[in-house]
């Protein structure tokens, strides 16, 4: 089964979800500890509404989120420190809970990883993907919204 992962950073929300069903996602895995955005259509309500209109189920699931220092480091270019803080809040039991949750989730259908960065390499949720194969044996694939959809 496939893992895949998204950013928003620069996606309106209909390329996002565009991206999704051409993928065939069928669940969204919002692991933002703060589903709010300022970016239209990407706080949890309208996010929801707006996958659910399209068949794809969403799920918020906060102990994967980034704590507010981790993102402050991210934010500083402090990547050593944001990885730090990253991997202890993914070994607290709450996290390791919601990682189980996703890992049998995303083995009964095809499911997204959702967080703000376009590049998957300076988010968490790669370290949380990467725990996801690690446990589930998934293969995981990047997804890029198309900006200009």
């Amino acid at each position: 089964m496939t893992l895949f992962t998204i950013g928003y950073e620069g996606a309106s929300q209909g390329a996002v979800i565009a991206a999704l069903k051409a993928a065939g996602v069928r669940l969204l895995l919002d692991v933002r500890e703060l589903p709010s955005s300022r970016r239209a259509g990407f706080s949890k309500s309208p996010l929801r509404a707006g996958l659910e209109a399209e068949g794809i189920g969403y799920l918020h699931l906060k102990k994967l989120g980034t704590p507010k220092e981790g993102r402050i480091a991210n934010r500083a270019g402090r990547m050593a420190a944001f990885w730090s803080i990253v991997e202890d809040g993914l070994a607290r039991g709450e996290a390791q809970y919601e990682l189980a949750l996703a890992g049998s989730l995303a083995l009964e259908q095809p499911a997204c990883l959702l967080c703000f960065e376009a590049d998957h390499t300076h988010c968490h949720r790669l370290a949380v993907a990467d725990r996801l194969v690690a446990a589930h044996g998934l293969d995981v694939v990047h997804l890029r919204p198309d900006p200009g959809f």
